[in-house]
């Protein structure tokens, strides 16, 4: 029940990301669906896909369902409230945490090496925000020089070595998510960035 619940929670969070970067677009009610979806279960679906286990929509449609309905809800929100400043990077960076210990859990679960762990969960964490951002001919968070992918890296690494310590579920899930969620909104607040390349003229 704890991971179902998780699971479901992180599919709609990133759904409501999906379908407010359709709204900056304009697109109708189908396209904000499409993004919801989309963005939803993409990044869960690329982390089974590499795990060779199946693909969790495919076992439970509630997933696509839930993340159709949570695009659904918030764009006839949006047709009837204003949404506020900011609400795309905040619900980004709640989605980040949460699918960041979803990926590296289940990676875990499935008797994973605690490298590849580490890995599916940054790849589970920003794969759904970087289709989000291409289907919006945007930039994805990760090519950029955000603390993005930094953030879910650390919560990652953390889950997995506190699971190697003996820290029991849902202790280190919860250090994890708010490591991640954490180190993304101080760096929104405060704009850090990672340095870029420097290049010099001959």
């Amino acid at each position: 029940m704890w991971w179902f619940t998780l699971d479901l929670a992180g599919v709609m969070v990133v759904a409501v990301t999906g379908c407010l970067a359709a709204a900056r677009k304009r697109l109708d009610l189908f396209g904000a669906v499409v993004f919801a979806v989309l963005t939803g279960v993409g990044g869960g679906t690329l982390r089974d896909l590499l795990l060779d286990a199946p693909v969790f929509w495919t076992r439970k449609p509630v997933y696509v369902l839930a993340a159709a309905g949570t695009g659904l809800a918030t764009f006839v929100w949006m047709r009837y409230w204003r949404i506020p400043h900011g609400t795309l990077r905040v619900a980004d960076a709640f989605a980040l945490g949460l699918f960041t210990v979803l990926g590296a859990e289940k990676a875990l679960a499935l008797d994973a090496h605690p490298v590849i762990a580490v890995v599916m969960g940054l790849l589970t964490g920003v794969a759904g925000g970087a289709i989000r951002d291409v289907l919006a001919a945007e930039t994805p968070l990760i090519l950029g020089r955000e603390i993005y992918a930094t953030a879910s890296l650390l919560g990652s690494t953390l889950l997995v070595g506190l699971a190697a310590a003996g820290i029991d579920a849902p202790w280190h899930w919860l250090a994890a998510f708010v490591a991640t969620v954490g180190l993304r909104l101080a760096a929104l607040r405060w704009q850090l960035e990672l340095p870029s390349a420097i290049t010099r003229d001959p």
